[in-house]
């Protein structure tokens, strides 16, 4: 999903229109979620961007995208934009941790 939300509306509210904008994005990714994974593939992972424009859009994280639409919205932007592309995710094995500390001793 690439998109530019619009922030102005003449009959919708302002915090309606950000509201909206929450709702797309967890539906785009839910919707992405749902997908079949490749072979080989654990889980679905994202390359996510925000910014004011396109050309302005910096990488986050998924998790901070909810964080940036409020600050958009504590900054009464106009307009803002989103990127959110699906991409293939592998787990990565945790560290083996020392049996001593295990033990309790």
């Amino acid at each position: 999903m690439k998109k530019t939300f619009k922030l102005t509306h003449e009959k919708i509210k302002y915090p309606r229109l950000i509201e909206s904008a929450k709702a797309e994005v967890r539906k785009c990714v839910k919707r992405n979620r749902r997908k079949e994974l490749p072979k080989g593939v654990d889980f679905w992972d994202f390359e996510c961007k925000f910014g004011i424009t396109e050309s302005e859009a910096k990488e986050v994280h998924l998790a901070e995208i909810d964080k940036h639409i409020k600050e958009a919205e504590q900054q009464e932007l106009k307009s803002f934009y989103i990127e959110i592309q699906p991409k293939n995710g592998y787990r990565q094995k945790k560290p083996a941790t020392n049996n001593l500390l295990m033990d309790g001793k």
